[in-house]
């Protein structure tokens, strides 16, 4: 497959004679050999990261996320929401701010502290200046960084998908160390947590507080354990949904050709996806691909607060349909829960505006699912937000690799 792929010949920016289904199911083996491949390397360098990152915020430090370019930026915010407005219940709030843009050097010799934690996506520049600061740095190349993570794959979108699996899985798992304050620098111990209920789920919960190797190591098998189910859930969706993608893909390729646009709305975590393909549509992971043409609904801050504030969350995407929406355009809306007003009133104007619709929602579809409210509805069936979040990854990769198709 690999040899009749590379002989094909592209028009207009797709590929001959290579089936888009047959494309998807590449797209899922590579995704689950690289998931496996990474976690079993780098679980017990996670675990350690995590306390290590759990010592800094006890003492007061920060994450500061760094990102250049389009496509690092949605991920530098998209650590930085999760880190602040915690979408588990129980999990609290931690300091953490993304900087973006040009010039990281000069923004992180203003902005990084002694007790910081720098996270790069794809600019090294901030390394020196955080680490002679004495911040914490954490990479996903090699640029000099005390902790670095190389994802094993040589698809730009499977190598985000991974990256997002880890600074998730590094969110989720950092709380743990809280719970054993003997385990942390300069902390002292407190009595023993009977985790309860809750112990089928995190056993180490209930771990005395001095025995750091333990912890650690129910950490690592915590890392294993969430990564099985993000691969069992990245190849439940993009197989549960590969006619809807390959339809939706068909659809708005012929909008593209003709001249329309692509709008993408999410809220929280899923704004970033949104930030996130509209990057891959401008700027193409693969250099063979054509840039299109795509509009992201949730970059002005100014927009979305005048909106907020004057007439409701409720019609933050909505107003900007009217506002953008053309005949010929399409819309692709993201939420975990199918059930957002802002999304459910956006889809409803983009159909009275005659604009083609897309949405990726997870549990079980929501409202958007049960009342058909898009054109497409691509579901990945999770109730658990940064799984469903990062399924949802591949399938807005796969969907911009089937538009090329």
């Amino acid at each position: 497959m690999a040899r009749m792929a590379h002989r094909a010949r592209r028009a207009k920016g797709g590929v001959q004679g290579v089936s888009p289904l047959l494309g998807t199911d590449v797209a899922i083996a590579e995704r689950a050999r690289a998931n496996d491949a990474f976690f079993a390397a780098e679980a017990e360098r996670l675990a350690r990261l995590c306390h290590r990152m759990a010592e800094r915020f006890a003492g007061g430090g920060r994450l500061v996320a760094f990102g250049r370019s389009a496509a690092a930026a949605s991920d530098a915010r998209h650590v930085a929401v999760e880190f602040v407005h915690p979408v588990i219940m129980g999990k609290r709030a931690l300091p953490a701010i993304a900087v973006t843009g040009e010039d990281l050097a000069a923004k992180a010799e203003l902005l990084v502290e002694p007790l910081d934690v720098v996270l790069t996506f794809d600019d090294p520049a901030m390394v020196g200046p955080a680490r002679r600061c004495g911040a914490l740095t954490v990479a996903f190349g090699r640029v000099g960084a005390e902790w670095e993570f190389l994802a094993p794959s040589d698809d730009a979108s499977v190598r985000q998908e991974l990256v997002e699996t880890l600074y998730h899985v590094v969110w989720e798992l950092v709380h743990v160390f809280f719970d054993h304050r003997g385990l942390l620098e300069g902390r002292t111990a407190r009595a023993q947590h009977d985790a309860g209920a809750s112990s089928f789920l995190y056993p180490f919960l209930a771990e005395g507080q001095t025995d750091l190797e333990a912890v650690v190591e129910d950490v690592r098998l915590s890392v294993l354990a969430k990564a099985t189910e993000i691969g069992e859930l990245r190849t439940l969706t993009l197989e549960a949904n590969r006619d809807s993608l390959a339809a939706a893909a068909r659809e708005l390729r012929a909008l593209l050709d003709a001249g329309g646009r692509l709008l993408a709305i999410g809220n929280g975590g899923s704004a970033t996806d949104a930030m996130d393909v509209v990057a891959d549509f401008r700027e193409p992971p693969n250099p063979a691909w054509p840039a299109r043409r795509a509009l992201d609904l949730v970059e002005d801050p100014a927009i979305l607060t005048a909106i907020a504030n004057d007439i409701g969350v409720e019609n933050l995407f909505a107003r900007q349909v009217i506002a953008h929406g053309r005949v010929g355009d399409a819309l692709l809306a993201i939420s975990t829960s199918g059930n957002s007003a802002n999304i459910i009133a956006a889809l409803a104007e983009a159909r009275r505006r005659g604009l083609n619709t897309i949405a990726m929602v997870g549990y079980d579809g929501g409202q958007v699912l049960a009342h058909a409210l898009a054109d497409q509805v691509i579901v990945t069936r999770s109730e658990h937000i940064p799984r469903i979040q990062e399924a949802q990854a591949s399938a807005y990769h796969v969907l911009r690799e089937l538009v090329e198709a």
